[in-house]
């Protein structure tokens, strides 16, 4: 292998989510560190849990546009 083409291997990885502050250990990776924004211990998937993930204002954004868009309707 050539010499300072390969990027630097960690044996040991942490991984963070940064919704509930959760904390595991990665076996292997190029980086020392992860930060997720959803893991699997609060992704409304595997919890079975109604919860809206929002990103940027978006379901607030699609709620005004809805209600704004009922009294037409009537």
């Amino acid at each position: 292998m050539k010499a300072g083409i390969h990027p630097e291997y960690h044996p040991s990885a942490e991984i963070a989510c940064t919704s509930c502050g959760t904390r595991y250990e990665a076996v292997g990776s190029t980086l020392s560190e992860f930060k997720l924004t959803i893991c699997a211990k609060c992704h409304p998937y595997y919890t079975g849990e109604q919860k809206i993930v929002d990103t940027e204002g978006r379901v607030e954004r699609f709620v005004r546009r809805y209600k704004m868009a009922e009294p037409k309707k009537s």
